[in-house]
């Protein structure tokens, strides 16, 4: 039976809010995006009503007046690697129950009218108030995104009190054996990871990968000693900045690598250049404030951290000393300033240019810096 709808895009349609922000609706937690599913209608017809298709690999429409996605549902069959190596089936044949079949956790195949009535063939409700993340079927295995996606749900949801349902786990520790990980877009593995790092658990992820062994395929610099350390240090970012606390953390997860570990990690997985380059220079506070730092290595500190161009490179680097060595901020902050006061134009007028000009600006940096320590 066709719902009644008050708005007129949607009137005569079969239309069903999906997966997670039904999930988060009864969980109590936060809803900032609607997905819908419609079932029964064609492309043609969906255009006829004003909607946008954005959907390159399957129907997939946006409301002219909200913007939200509507996809028609759809079936997927496996025909190739990785997360993309699916052929997909949109029809108006297609059910609602073949569409929540196709997804990877119960919880996450809860469909909603929009006067409120739920479709939960797989009893996903149950699984929520049981605080379990179970896969629907065994085609959850053939997507090896699903791995990460379901650590990424822990560690959002294991504040809650969610597990990972014994079955569920057995099948990623599958999944990480059978190669399929390696056939993941880095970029791929990169979202999911952010996405993870911004959770309110984001060292369950990592655990979670290890307990699965799909931390080795993808962060092999982080297997064994390499993780428990990162994981101490992640927990230690600055609470405000410009820069996101899902790139804080990464940068602090990989402070304990070595150079060459962590441009192996940054490489493999494509990181975007802000990320890669806030680890390089968390790296670079770590190794400073792990000495009896003196006026020259302050000063290089300085100047690695591009310093006189981007200042605000080093004062991203101040929040962190304020969490990590709290006593040591107020002489490093005093050091910069002293730095930023010494005036190129004051040289200028000394005579000095060129060359010299460099070197002269250099030292007495370097001299202000000494005396700001003192």
């Amino acid at each position: 039976m066709k719902e009644t709808n008050s708005d007129p895009h949607l009137a005569g349609l079969n239309v069903y809010r999906v997966g997670g922000a039904v999930r988060d609706a009864l969980l109590g937690w936060p809803v900032y995006d609607n997905d819908w599913v419609v079932v029964g209608a064609t492309p043609e017809a969906m255009r006829k009503r004003g909607f946008k298709p954005v959907g390159r690999d399957f129907p997939v429409f946006l409301h002219p007046e909200t913007a939200e996605e509507y996809a028609l549902a759809r079936t997927e069959r496996k025909s190739g690697h990785g997360y993309a190596g699916f052929d997909v089936h949109a029809s108006p044949d297609v059910t609602l129950e073949e569409d929540l079949l196709r997804r990877d956790l119960t919880i996450n195949a809860i469909a909603q009218r929009t006067d409120g009535e739920l479709t939960d063939p797989f009893n996903g409700q149950g699984d929520i108030e049981q605080r379990v993340l179970r896969h629907i079927s065994s085609a959850f295995s053939e997507d090896p995104l699903r791995v990460l996606r379901t650590a990424r749900f822990l560690a959002r949801y294991a504040s809650l009190g969610f597990t990972i349902a014994p079955e569920t786990l057995a099948l990623m520790l599958q999944v990480s054996h059978s190669g399929e990980l390696e056939h993941l877009a880095a970029e791929r593995v990169w979202v999911e990871t952010e996405k993870a790092l911004g959770e309110p658990s984001p060292e369950v992820y990592f655990t979670t990968l290890e307990r699965c062994d799909a931390l080795n395929v993808w962060w092999p610099e982080l297997v064994g000693e390499g993780l428990e350390k990162g994981l101490a240090a992640l927990a230690q970012v600055p609470e405000s900045g410009s820069m996101p606390v899902a790139h804080w953390r990464y940068a602090q997860l990989v402070s304990p690598l070595t150079t060459e570990q962590r441009d192996a990690l940054a490489e493999r997985l494509k990181l975007p250049n802000a990320v890669a380059q806030l680890a390089r220079q968390a790296a670079l506070t770590h190794a400073l404030l792990t000495a009896e730092f003196d006026g020259p290595q302050v000063l290089r500190w300085l100047e690695r951290l591009d310093g006189w161009r981007k200042p605000e490179q080093v004062e991203a680097q101040l929040a962190l000393v304020k969490v990590l060595a709290p006593e040591q901020v107020g002489r490093l902050k005093s050091a910069w300033q002293a730095a930023q006061e010494v005036s190129p134009q004051v040289l200028i007028a000394e005579g000095y240019k060129g060359a010299a000009l460099g070197e002269a600006l250099r030292e007495r940096r370097g001299q202000a810096v000494v005396a700001a320590l003192k």
